[in-house]
Parts: structure tokens; C-alpha cells; sequence
């Protein structure tokens, strides 16, 4: 794939991109949430149009219009989202679309038979003629897996293929894997957990911000190096720059207002431990599927956990519904804005009271006079630039919007606030203006969680960062010991450090 370029309605997802994968290799493609691999591997297998850019297969220029085109090709995908029919059997659904017949009618002895063969290379042994939907999810994937091994291409596509396995689960795919790679099919595989990739994968290309930034061999690259270039940083320290909108000047630390501790669920979380007190603005880094957001909606009361403690102002156990959550004090603003935040189709009046409609409607009747004075107070408040309340929140910039979802929690006076990529997709300008909000905010008593891929701002911002790897908390630095060198080795290392009495120890990045 040489200088693969895509847009989506004027942003730019890919920008010349290239990726080239060799005859019965196991290529990696890596990068942070938005760094385009899936839109890459979407263009490769037809699912997108590309702006730009050429695909060359075999030395054959090609144009997919159709994953079903690239599968004739041989070009076939395992997504992570489970992409199969739920309510047909496994082998159907192994076979879906292909079914072979015999005098015209489907060979349904076949059909099961070939299923059976394909599914004893993964070790599951399974009636095959049951519906997939009686299956767990981990299996329903290993089925997604199956199918498409079953097509017997030259080139397969791995979207995140071990999201929803165990560990006995995932050896058996490299098995698999490494199969096919004696067969001389070549592999592309995309994951966020940095170990698999030094198990199963031969080369790696790195993404950020749409284009590729590095290709090469997994023996050369060490987990260090290859977190420092998908974050597009130099491994030199970075020191406290001021060029963001956070001030430097020190925040008084009030009582302690969270503690998680010990939460655990299914592969998402394993150990991680969490605490905020008043005033405290808690950085929580970590790479890509690390657990950050995961812990966020744990607190919030969005996903249940399966064990440990959360106590927050004096209650000892997690919140079963994010309603719980919100009524105790705490806000969420989510990490993807226009799928989870802004209802595009509402005004920024609707969308900032959303939250405040419990106690803003009587009878059924939303009491729209006291409606506009909040929103009236919280435009001024935050400088939203906005023609008025009425206006479609859709035609407000990426830093607008997110200022009306964190006016959506302010009107209800949160005691915590949880943010999930903050700056996300705004402009220089109006990053430093809601890092500047969230600085302030802080200074008023607001207690702070804020998840950020930006090193930056974890830096300056935080008063301590929290960082995960594998869903578990691996280090915790101080504002003072919290520098990128401390931060990245965290991320790569297994060795957990918290702080104490006398301070923080940082992990030593080799």
C-alpha cells in the first residue's frame, strides 16, 4: 500500500500511509486510538474507497470495491467486533455464503464435517449444529477466526483477534498463526498488547496521526522505542513546558474523595487501584487497551466488576448504575465525543441540560425558564462560542462541544469529574482553554480523574499520574517525578511501583 490517503467529511483519517507486508510474514500494525489502522486495513479489504494511493498485490495494482471482492482475491478479515450471524449454526456461519452443495441442494454432512476438521486446528470441539449464540463470546470468535482461516488466503487481516480470548485460547491462535505462516499465507496483525507482538509478529509498522511513521523489523525495536514513536516523542526526558493551559502554581489537596482498590474484571482489569481527594486533578495514562477507560466506567457505575473495593465520600461500594454515580457527585465526560457525548441533532441548550433533566422537569414539564438561566450562565462561564442556545450543537467547533459536555456535569455540581480524553480533536487554542478550565475547576474543590494519550498533559496537569498496563495500575508518580522517560517505562514494564510515604520511585526504562 503506498500513499493511502482518506478523509471523512473534511478530516483527515489517513495521510499518505504506507504498508508493505511480505510473502509469509507476520506484520504488525501499531499506533494510539485514532492513528488510522483499522481505516488502513478498511481500505486494504475494500470495506473503505481510498482518496489516494495505490494497493499492489502479488505485483497486480488492485481496487476492491467489496470485502467480498477482496476475499476472491484472497485478501480475507477477522474484525474484533464479532461479525457473524447469531441465530445460524457454527458451521453455517463457518461457511456462510460458500456453502457446498450436492445436485443443487446444500451438502449439509459436508458443511458440518468441514467444519468440524477446521475447528480442530484451533483444539475446540463443539456440536457444530448448534446456533452461535449458545456459544460464549470467546468462542464465537474463535468461530470468526475459524471462517475465516477457512478461506485459505494469501493475505489475512487480525483486528485486536485475541480482545476476547483467554490465555490458552490466544496460544492456540499463534499456533494457528505460525501455521499459516509455514503454509506461506502472510498475516497482518493489529493489537494493543505489546507482548503478543514480540510472540507471534516478524515486523511491525507504526502509525500515528494517520501516517506511517515507522517499518521495521521486531528484533530491532524495543518496546521503549516503539511506544516513544507511536506517541511521537523522543525518549529524552520531557520537562514541564508551560505550553499548555495548565499553571504550574501548586493545588491545595483536599480530603479524599475515591478509592478503588483491587478491581478486577474479566481480562479488562486486573489489579488496578485508584485514588482522588478534593482539588486533585489524578492523571491516568496508559496505552491503548491498558484498562484507563475500562477503571472509568467502573467507578461510574457503567460496568459492574467482579471483585474489589470502590468507596467514594463515605460509600462503600460500587455504584450499580451510572444514575447511582451521578446522584453521589460524579461526571463522566467519554473519550469519543460524537458517538457517546453530543446528541448531534439537539441544540447546545438540550445538549447541556441533559444530564439536569431529572431536576429540571416536573410533572413531566421541563421548567424551560430555569433551563436557559443555567445555560445562559455556563455559555458565559466557559466562553462557549456559540449564535445562542438554540443553535444545532453539530455546527459548534470539536473545543465548543466539549465545553457544553463539561457544562452537561457542572450544572449538577459534581463532586468528581471523570474525562476521558479531553482535548481530543480541538485545536491548540482550545485545548489550553479547557485545560485551563480544568485547572481552575480544580481549584474550586473539584476532585479530577482526566485520561489522556498526550504526555504533556498528564505532566503538567497532573498532581499525580496513575499509570496501567493490562489492566493493571503499574506506577504511580508524583507531580515531581512525573516525567515521560518514568511515564513510558511504566507503560512497557511489568515491575508495579506505587508511591509511599517519602515519595515515588519511578520504573527504570531500558
Amino acid at each position: 500500500m503506498e500513499g493511502i490517503t482518506k478523509s471523512f467529511a473534511g478530516v483527515q483519517a489517513l495521510d499518505n500511509a504506507n504498508l508493505v507486508v511480505h510473502p509469509a510474514e507476520i506484520h504488525a500494525v501499531v499506533g494510539q486510538n485514532g492513528a488510522g489502522k483499522s481505516t488502513l486495513v478498511k481500505i486494504l479489504n475494500g470495506a473503505y474507497r481510498r482518496d489516494a494511493g495505490a494497493i499492489i498485490l502479488d505485483g497486480v495494482p488492485v481496487d476492491f470495491r467489496t470485502p467480498q471482492e477482496a476475499v476472491a482475491s484472497g485478501v480475507s478479515t477477522i474484525y474484533q467486533e464479532i461479525n457473524l450471524v447469531p441465530y445460524r449454526s457454527v458451521a453455517e456461519n463457518i461457511f456462510l455464503g460458500r456453502e457446498p452443495r450436492r445436485f443443487g441442494f446444500i451438502d449439509w454432512p459436508q458443511i458440518n464435517r468441514q467444519a468440524r476438521e477446521i475447528l480442530a486446528r484451533f483444539d475446540i470441539d463443539i456440536d457444530v449444529t448448534q446456533p452461535l449464540m449458545t456459544l460464549n463470546v470467546a468462542l464465537q470468535q474463535m468461530v470468526a477466526i475459524a471462517r475465516a482461516v477457512s478461506f485459505r488466503s494469501r493475505l489475512v487481516i487480525m483486528d485486536e483477534p485475541t480482545s476476547s480470548l483467554d490465555e490458552r485460547e490466544v496460544a492456540t491462535l499463534f499456533g494457528v498463526i505460525n501455521d499459516l505462516k509455514a503454509d506461506g499465507t502472510s498475516v497482518i496483525f493489529i493489537t494493543h498488547r505489546l507482548d503478543e507482538l514480540y510472540a507471534v509478529c516478524d515486523r511491525v509498522t507504526i502509525m500515528r496521526d494517520g501516517k506511517s511513521v515507522g517499518d521495521q523489523e521486531m528484533s530491532e525495536i524495543t518496546k521503549l522505542e516503539l511506544v516513544a514513536r507511536m506517541l511521537g516523542r523522543e525518549l529524552g526526558e520531557i520537562r514541564r513546558s508551560g505550553q499548555t493551559g495548565f499553571t504550574e502554581k501548586q493545588r491545595p489537596i483536599g480530603e479524599p474523595l475515591l478509592a478503588a482498590n483491587d478491581l478486577k474484571r474479566g481480562r479488562a482489569l486486573q489489579d488496578a487501584d485508584l485514588r482522588v481527594s478534593e482539588g486533585e486533578v489524578v492523571g491516568l495514562a496508559g496505552l491503548l487497551g491498558s484498562g484507563r477507560t475500562e477503571v472509568a466506567r467502573a467507578v461510574f457505575g457503567a460496568d459492574k466488576i467482579d471483585s474489589g473495593e470502590i468507596a467514594f465520600r463515605g460509600r462503600n461500594e460500587p455504584f450499580n448504575s451510572p444514575a447511582e454515580a451521578i446522584a453521589a457527585g460524579i461526571g463522566l465526560c467519554t473519550e469519543d465525543r460524537q458517538a457517546e457525548g453530543i446528541i448531534p441533532q439537539m441544540s447546545v441548550r438540550e445538549n447541556l441540560t441533559l444530564a439536569a433533566l431529572p431536576v429540571l422537569t416536573r410533572h413531566g414539564i421541563v421548567d424551560t425558564a430555569r433551563q436557559r438561566e443555567i445555560v445562559d450562565r455556563f455559555i458565559k462561564r466557559l466562553a462557549i462560542r456559540t449564535s445562542g442556545p438554540d443553535q444545532p450543537i453539530r455546527e459548534l467547533s470539536g473545543g465548543n462541544q466539549q465545553k457544553v459536555l463539561l457544562a452537561r456535569w457542572l450544572c449538577l455540581n459534581p463532586k468528581l469529574l471523570i474525562l476521558d480524553e479531553p482535548t481530543r480533536g480541538i485545536d491548540v487554542g482550545a485545548k489550553a482553554e479547557i485545560q485551563s478550565l480544568i485547572d481552575e475547576l480544580a481549584r474550586t474543590g473539584l476532585g479530577v480523574l482526566m485520561i489522556s494519550s498526550e504526555l504533556e498533559e498528564l505532566i503538567e496537569g497532573g498532581d499525580r499520574v496513575v499509570v496501567m498496563r493490562e489492566g493493571r495500575t503499574v506506577a504511580e508518580l508524583s507531580r515531581q517525578d512525573a516525567t515521560q522517560d518514568a511515564i513510558i517505562g511504566a507503560m512497557v514494564h511489568e515491575d508495579k511501583t506505587v508511591s509511599d510515604e517519602d515519595g515515588v520511585e519511578a520504573p527504570a526504562a531500558t
